[in-house]
């Protein structure tokens, strides 16, 4: 078992959690920050559904404050440093570009000057995302595809991004970003849209609602699970030299799509239920992402292992338990 500790911002969040627990399991000391809010203890609930709520530390800090990481990284001196914490909504950084601009771009800015100045030997990860090519330039996107941002939390995830090469290229520390191509699971947030449809089927099945109100259904993403995702970010830490990969399963389906093997799975017709609103569609639309994980697979060793299919289905049967009190 290892004796190594890790740091975790987003520790509540679903990458966060599974993450979390992953190392857990493999004998780490865990440390996440937790934001001192007002509405912080209602966010415990993923860490409490993997049953690992008591077995983190949680220390307060912000993304906003690097004095807090800066005081966290001198008294843990971490081994491995984990940045899931994010504004990591879509459609909201719309609405909050510069809170998501601080949050997400300089936090991350925030988070690896901390570690320059208190952990510098420590490896550090950074959560960046497929919404970061955007407006696509090629058919499938990989390491070297050109990005374009489509949404202040993509440009916001994009500077995180760069700063995360700058830090590595210009000080010699160990960062890695990983590239994410859309992970879900039961423990995403319900303003998602996987699980926007899993829970609204849930309740259409359970006779709690009749509708379920979407945008562009006809956006295509590449969807995996996160608990396998987590996996890879484990993975990029423990190889000898720092690099950024795509972690995707290589597979695009559309929301439409999406939105069938979660109706069909409880015997009900989409089209009875299903209702384009156009009030969810986004001012600028990402239309189609698929990754390239060839990277990840040769020098990880990393493939997912969950199937679109099967994840839907875990998380329509969660969403019923958790609805039926179960």
């Amino acid at each position: 078992m290892s004796s190594k500790t890790a740091f975790i911002t987003g520790i509540t969040g679903q990458d966060g959690a599974y993450l979390a627990k992953l190392l857990l399991d493999k004998g780490y000391k865990v440390v996440g920050a937790m934001p001192r809010r007002s509405s912080s203890g209602v966010n415990m609930w993923r860490l409490d559904w993997l049953g690992i709520n008591g077995k983190v530390i949680l220390e307060d800090a912000d993304m906003l404050d690097m004095s807090s990481f800066v005081r966290i990284l001198t008294k843990y001196q971490p081994d491995e440093i984990y940045n899931l914490a994010a504004q990591s909504f879509v459609q909201t950084s719309w609405d909050q570009p510069l809170l998501t601009g601080q949050v997400t771009g300089l936090g991350a800015a925030n988070i690896l000057e901390a570690m320059r100045l208190a952990a510098p030997k420590a490896r550090f990860y950074q959560a960046s995302t497929s919404e970061m090519y955007g407006l696509i330039q090629e058919p499938m996107q990989s390491e070297t595809t050109p990005f374009y941002p489509r949404s202040p939390y993509a440009a916001a995830k994009l500077y995180a991004h760069w700063m995360t090469v700058n830090y590595r290229e210009s000080f010699g520390l160990f960062t890695c970003s990983g590239i994410l191509f859309n992970h879900e699971s039961p423990l995403r947030g319900l303003e998602f849209v996987t699980r926007k449809v899993t829970d609204a089927v849930a309740r259409i099945k359970l006779g709690m609602q009749n509708e379920l109100r979407l945008g562009n259904i006809d956006a295509k993403r590449d969807w995996g699970h996160a608990q396998d995702y987590v996996e890879a970010m484990w993975l990029m830490l423990q190889q000898e030299e720092a690099d950024d990969y795509v972690i995707a399963t290589g597979r695009t389906v559309t929301v439409r799509d999406m939105c069938k093997i979660a109706f069909e799975h409880t015997g009900l017709n989409m089209e009875d239920h299903l209702i384009i609103d156009p009030e969810f569609f986004r001012p600028a639309e990402v239309d189609v992402l698929l990754g390239n994980p060839a990277k990840a697979e040769k020098n990880l060793g990393w493939t997912a292992k969950t199937s679109l299919e099967e994840m839907i289905i875990e998380m329509v049967d969660a969403d019923i338990a958790r609805l039926s009190g179960k």
